[in-house]
């Protein structure tokens, strides 16, 4: 899961490293190209492209690196934590979930993979078997039971 992640975003690094580093420079020369640059919106806009690439830039290259710093072996086992597969009962609804506690980047509601920073998400970490939730959610309020931890797996995680 972490590498498939880190995988995928160094891919999508270097697709914005050769946007930033190749393509727009040329866009900036063409448009600077076009005459007086006080009034050039075409200059202006592929200015603005590259202040808008170089934050996403700088702003990607970090979070890969948080990522990359990620110790799976530090990880609780008894505890639902990133990586988690999470059973819950909603007391609301009657009715069992299952969840996969993901990174933000790898969150899939189709899948059942939600965030750590999601609300529910965030009000499962560090839960144990047994506890009770409650989540605050834009139509109200969840109550939550948790019925089983699957904690992470390597394998899962070097996927």
């Amino acid at each position: 899961m972490t590498k498939r992640l880190l995988a995928r975003l160094n891919q999508e690094f270097k697709e914005l490293e050769y946007e930033l580093k190749k393509k727009l420079p040329e866009e900036i020369r063409k448009a600077a190209s076009l005459g007086d640059l006080s009034e050039n919106a075409e200059y202006e806009a592929a200015l603005d492209r590259q202040r808008l690439l170089q934050s996403k830039f700088r702003t990607m290259k970090t979070r890969i690196n948080e990522i990359a710093q990620i110790d799976v072996t530090r990880l609780p086992k008894d505890k639902v934590g990133y990586g988690s597969k999470v059973e819950v009962f909603d007391i609301d609804s009657d009715t069992e979930m299952f969840y996969q506690l993901v990174l933000p980047e790898d969150a899939d509601a189709k899948v059942n993979r939600i965030s750590i920073s999601s609300p529910i998400g965030r009000a499962l970490m560090g839960k144990s078997e047994g506890d009770e939730v409650q989540v605050d959610i834009p139509t109200g309020t969840k109550r939550y039971e948790v019925l089983a931890i699957t904690p992470y797996s390597k394998t899962e995680m070097d996927l």
